[in-house]
């Protein structure tokens, strides 16, 4: 997991856009720091004051080399390669429903849900 002291803030959004849609509630935060050629970037995103999520890389990679989903019980599930699993969760399920929050799946199966 990568140590935010070593990057610097870069921006920060309120009710954060997943699949092109803002979520409510969802904060998003994205640092940066420079390595050397290269801008390594990290994502960390929270919901209702807790960190739910974190994905890594570099700004010119189209997805992220490795993420992490926060324990339930605390702590961070470990990290794994690529994005994580994530799902935007609307009203009654309905495809064109209001957006209430995020659906985050660990690595060993479970869906982390906000919002609901």
């Amino acid at each position: 997991m990568p140590d935010l002291a070593d990057y610097r803030l870069h921006r920060a959004v309120t009710d954060a856009p997943f699949e092109g849609v803002a979520v409510p509630g969802l904060a998003a935060e994205f640092y940066r720091r420079r390595e050397g050629a290269r801008v390594a970037s990290v994502g960390r995103y929270s919901f209702g004051g807790r960190e739910l999520l974190m994905a890594w890389g570099y700004v010119d990679e189209e997805h992220c080399r490795h993420s992490a989903v926060r324990a339930s019980g605390g702590g961070w599930h470990q990290a794994t390669a690529g994005c994580p699993t994530v799902r935007v969760e609307r009203a009654g399920g309905e495809p064109a429903a209001e957006v209430v929050g995020l659906a985050v799946r660990t690595p060993v199966g479970d869906w982390i849900r906000t919002g609901q």
